[in-house]
């Protein structure tokens, strides 16, 4: 029986197999990849006595566009050496020592330096600061790519010193011509397979212009199909003298078969990372723990950052709990401590301990409303001036001035709450903490009342 070890035995995915070797290769974005773009002049060879444009540029599209393909080719066409930095992993320091080691290298060996930074919307401020040096030197072109609107992700000296690209989804007939080559190149699937236009177009539907995702369906499907029990036919046998095995034919029942495990796939680079954790915070807010727990997992099985779930849960324990349950907040910030100290697989109890306790907590957003209230009145003037008895009463004649003038002290009270003026009038009528007959709430919303009934009877002194 013949084997096919090169599909099923390689540990490096088809997508990352096929990935381009040069300019000419790639395929679609024609767009930006016409003679004299920024893009071909950048992949053109570094030669000497040449003067090659060396912008800068950022790579905002879709998932599986072909940004890091792009970035790629362009370093391996010119000649310049190629280093990628994730904006998950990467800190200032990492930046800082890519730069140095640039800046080495053009200095003392002539060669220039493409840094390629996936996901720059995720690189902080300080992070994105630190490469400003660095590009306005020229000591790297930087090629950074994104998923979402530079002009909200990346800060302006950086963006005006970049050639903005957009990048759009592949056509079918693109992806499709990618399919193909997969299936017959070496270093893809070498003929192993073969899949007619109906599977093909079914694989199309499913990508909904994602070649990466395209590949790994292809993929998938191909392990499934040579992993099928082999009938005995006429062309096998023949086969079987030549030492020559026939294209397994991929069937539509492969691709039911492993479209679910191709497509459910957790992409932390591409649009699964919004839509899961936007899904995941909805569950835990919806106080459905199963659901949270499921997309909990979707998480820690991609690969997405921990510390990231972990902020998340610390944001919506204030934001959705809030004072429904006080405690909520301190067990998703312990949580997230402890995923520090321990990091994974063992983070991955602490964080589902706080999904489920956060899930089943009470909910309550007042705290959330009150501040968003009142911001808004600071923001639109509707301020007041603070009451004399409430002003700073630390400096020299403030008592001549009226400041700190008839301020009591609530301490003196049996009850440690007194009526007293704490707003002035033009916005002692306005209403912020608006508290909900739920949890712990409860109980500290009946408490507000009885002492907002106290502290507001001065008026009638």
């Amino acid at each position: 029986m013949s084997e096919q070890p090169s599909v099923i035995a390689s540990t490096t995915p088809l997508a990352a197999r096929m990935r381009p070797s040069s300019i000419r290769e790639v395929v679609g974005q024609t767009h930006i990849l016409k003679p004299g773009s920024p893009l071909i002049a950048l992949a053109t060879p570094v030669e000497q006595g040449t003067r090659v444009s060396a912008a800068s540029v950022i790579l905002w599209g879709p998932p599986g566009t072909g940004k890091t393909t792009l970035a790629q080719v362009v370093a391996r066409s010119s000649g310049r050496r190629f280093v990628e930095l994730s904006a998950i992993t990467a800190g200032v320091k990492e930046v800082r020592e890519v730069l140095d080691r640039a800046r080495n290298d053009k200095d003392l060996y002539g060669v220039s330096t493409v840094l390629f930074l996936d996901e720059i919307h995720r690189f902080s401020k300080a992070q994105q600061d630190a490469l400003l040096p660095g590009v306005e030197a020229g000591v790297v072109v930087l090629i950074a790519a994104t998923t979402e609107n530079p002009s909200f992700s990346v800060i302006s000296p950086l963006l005006s010193r970049s050639l903005v690209l957009t990048l759009e989804s592949l056509q079918d007939e693109d992806v499709k011509i990618l399919l193909k080559r997969a299936m017959v190149e070496p270093q893809g699937l070498g003929g192993a397979v073969s899949a007619d236009d109906e599977i093909l177009d079914q694989i199309l539907r499913l990508a909904l212009g994602d070649a990466r995702r395209a590949l790994t369906i292809l993929e998938s499907a191909a392990i499934s199909a040579l992993s099928r029990p082999k009938k005995a036919t006429k062309a096998s046998k023949s086969a079987a003298k030549t030492a020559t095995a026939p294209a397994v034919a991929i069937e539509l029942k492969d691709i039911e078969a492993s479209a679910d495990r191709a497509l459910l796939r957790y992409d932390k680079d591409g649009d699964q990372h919004y839509d899961v954790i936007s899904a995941f915070i909805k569950s835990v807010r919806g106080s459905d723990a199963d659901a949270a727990i499921h997309y909990l997992a979707r998480m820690i099985e991609g690969g997405e950052d921990p510390r990231f779930i972990a902020r998340r849960l610390m944001i919506l324990a204030a934001e959705d709990i809030g004072l429904a349950d006080p405690q909520a907040l301190p067990l998703a910030v312990a949580a997230a401590e402890t995923v520090a100290m321990i990091g994974m697989p063992e983070g991955r109890i602490p964080l589902a301990e706080a999904t489920i306790y956060l899930a089943l907590a009470p909910k309550s957003n007042t705290a959330y409303n009150a501040i968003n209230a009142a911001l808004a009145d600071v923001r639109n003037g509707v301020v007041g001036q603070v009451p004399n008895a409430l002003k700073s009463s630390n400096f020299a004649k403030a008592q001549d001035q009226g400041a700190g003038v008839g301020y009591e002290y609530p301490h003196d009270s049996t009850r440690a709450v007194i009526p007293q003026r704490y707003l002035d009038d033009k916005v002692l009528g306005r209403r912020y903490y608006l508290p909900k007959d739920v949890g712990q709430e409860r109980e500290l919303g009946e408490r507000w009342a009885k002492l907002r009934d106290i502290v507001r009877s001065f008026r009638s002194k």
